[in-house]
């Protein structure tokens, strides 16, 4: 994030080009883009350099940005791998020819909803969106945790919430998604309107928005769970619940790049990845990720979902509608 506060575009590219250089001669390194944070990177990383002696290069972006960066980098790709990205991403992608189709070794048992029909991608966690409230706030207010959209609307939460911006991050476009599932498009940009006015900021990333509010700095917002655990889990009083209308789930993915410098080594990570070794990984570490590949038990009864709403979300609709509800949203909301 540093460096693209510091540098141009153009610069931006080149760091990268330098900062994977020494990397890419190297048999026996793997580049990676991901949007999950440092901490959850680096303990699947290291992991997978422990199982195999195979180093790994990585760098985290927001959802939306890495989108754009790899389209940007098409015709001299930088990395090997986009891990941990929500799928509707993946979708869009897709067609724009960024990945090559690879199907992981025993991705099979995997249940099909979490993976792409013809190969070019496997999803290896479910994270829900949820409401994550500062508890404070709350009791000041007299409050109860909002358990339903409307209760946002509240005059209490007035430029008090902190939401992610569509056009950077994959958290606010399965914000959108929610909504639009939940209440039909028009109704939910609607409500969107009116929500804008409870709204303080959008931040750039998903999880932008989530510390500041843990520390009473701000009201709420709406994020995906494993961001709002986090700040539990950091010891932060703050209030977890889900709307009675529904939300949907992010399902986060992984592929191969076309053009990978190193495709074996891709394909390594990817066979690693798809196993159920990987997805153990979540609850040891404190990862708050729901796993896909069913042989992997959930033990945290915080990511029980049992009793919330989830929408099942068709992943080919959400990536062929994803830029035109976020062009919708910017030209709606943000003008």
């Amino acid at each position: 994030m540093f460096l693209r506060r510091v540098l141009g575009r153009g610069l931006m590219l080149a760091a990268i080009a330098v900062l994977f250089a020494s990397a890419s001669q190297a048999a026996d390194t793997l580049n990676v883009y991901t949007i999950w944070s440092e901490r959850y990177a680096t303990e699947v990383f290291r992991a997978f350099t422990k199982d195999t002696g195979i180093d790994v290069r990585f760098l985290r972006f927001s959802s939306g940005e890495l989108l754009a960066r790899l389209i940007g980098e098409k015709a001299n790709p930088q990395v090997d791998v986009f891990f941990g990205g929500i799928a509707d991403a993946f979708v869009a992608g897709k067609k724009e020819g960024l990945f090559e189709r690879y199907v992981p070794r025993g991705a099979e048992a995997i249940p099909a909803k979490y993976r792409d029909p013809d190969g070019y991608w496997t999803g290896v966690a479910m994270d829900p969106i949820c409401f994550m409230v500062n508890a404070s706030f709350l009791k000041k207010n007299g409050l109860d945790a909002p358990a339903s959209w409307q209760d946002l609307l509240h005059p209490a939460y007035q430029k008090g919430l902190l939401m992610a911006d569509a056009r950077t991050s994959g958290t606010a476009v399965s914000r959108i998604f929610s909504l639009v599932k939940a209440m039909g498009e028009d109704e939910a940009f609607a409500y969107q309107k009116k929500l804008d006015g409870n709204v303080r900021q959008y931040t750039e990333s998903g999880a932008g928005g989530a510390l500041p509010i843990a520390r009473g700095q701000a009201a709420g917002g709406i994020f995906f769970v494993v961001d709002a655990l986090e700040m539990q889990q950091k010891g932060y009083d703050v209030a977890i619940s889900y709307p009675k209308e529904g939300v949907v789930y992010g399902v986060e993915a992984m592929g191969l790049i076309r053009g990978a410098r190193q495709p074996e080594l891709a394909k390594k990570f990817l066979d690693w990845a798809a196993s159920p070794r990987m997805q153990q990984i979540y609850e040891a570490q404190k990862i708050n990720l729901i796993p896909t590949h069913p042989e992997v038990r959930i033990q945290n009864p915080a990511l029980d979902m049992s009793g919330v709403n989830l929408l099942d979300l068709d992943i080919e609709w959400s990536g062929a509608n994803r830029k035109r509800l976020v062009d919708r949203w910017v030209s709606e909301i943000l003008k």
